[in-house]
């Protein structure tokens, strides 16, 4: 009986340790989820502006090969962002199934997939499959640049410009997961290009009176215009997306250890109260042989008289 106290305690004491350490990771993703959010806020204007400014051309420009989609796409490519670390809840696990839902439906689609990977957790799940990455990122997902942006934008840019008989893709799709909230995080997938004018909300078409936007004449033409201001507007979108998913992450993170924290809480309880008992029942024992001892030498020396 001695041992099995042993046991519980020496239990008790490893969880205790492990909650220690599961708090302050949560309280470390707390205040990270503070910075994420800020700097996804401050990215939110240019985005909104360029995403205005590329609807303005694009409305000028009938034909653009940038704009217009392939009359037979047969490739596309996905960017997924995922996350370096884990303890992280589902985070990267969602992000990675609606990857696998886009490419299923593209395949579906008679489409070949090409994938570009963000993040360790998702280099890994397709390294272990051995599934073919065309290229991939890691180490950015935490506090993402604007240079890591640009430098995944241009990848990604490259195959698009490039002919598909020459390797080159038709579409571009980014997966990321979405910041709703400190308790919510959407994993979602959108297309870049061909740029999609619909996902401009009218709200942004409007200047702050509500009325319309006047018409521009852009010098140079509005075709040279939109040439340079698409691979920033793909850039953009993706340095967004990266800062959503750092957001997300943190706040997944948070979650994940809370809810460990307060498993080893409750499981500290039920270790303890299995100690008492064994506790109790050790006592219980030892009375039961002091008197069973007591008795016997009392019947012992009532015979010797």
């Amino acid at each position: 009986m001695g041992a099995q106290l042993r046991v519980y305690r020496r239990r008790i004491r490893s969880t205790k340790s492990m909650a220690k350490i599961t708090r302050a990771m949560e309280l470390i993703a707390a205040t990270r989820i503070t910075k994420a959010q800020r700097a996804a806020e401050a990215a939110g204007p240019y985005a909104r502006e360029i995403t205005r400014a590329v609807s303005a051309l694009a409305s000028r420009v009938s034909d653009h090969p940038l704009l217009t989609e392939a009359a037979n796409p047969t490739r596309a490519a996905i960017l997924v962002v995922t996350s370096d670390k884990g303890q992280a809840g589902a985070y990267s696990a969602n992000a990675i199934k609606e990857a696998e839902s886009l490419t299923q439906l593209l395949r579906e689609q008679g489409k070949e997939v090409l994938t570009y990977m963000v993040g360790r957790k998702g280099v890994a799940y397709y390294r272990f499959r051995e599934r073919p990455l065309e290229r991939s990122w890691e180490g950015i997902t935490e506090r993402p640049a604007y240079a890591d942006a640009k430098e995944v934008g241009a990848a990604l840019m490259e195959r698009f410009i490039q002919d598909t008989a020459d390797g080159g893709v038709d579409e571009i799709h980014i997966v990321s997961t979405e910041f709703v909230s400190m308790l919510t995080q959407r994993a979602a997938a959108h297309r870049a290009l061909p740029m999609e004018l619909e996902e401009v909300d009218a709200a942004e078409l409007v200047d702050d009176k509500g009325r319309a936007l006047p018409l521009y004449e852009f010098e140079p033409s509005a075709e040279e215009a939109l040439d340079r201001l698409l691979p920033q507007y793909v850039t953009n979108r993706i340095y967004f997306a990266l800062l959503e998913s750092a957001a997300s992450q943190w706040a997944s993170r948070r979650a994940a250890m809370k809810a460990a924290t307060d498993n080893a809480e409750d499981l500290v309880k039920n270790l303890t109260r299995q100690a008492n008992q064994a506790r109790q029942a050790e006592i219980t024992n030892e009375i039961s042989e002091i008197v069973g001892g007591a008795d016997a030498l009392a019947a012992a020396s009532a015979g010797s008289e």
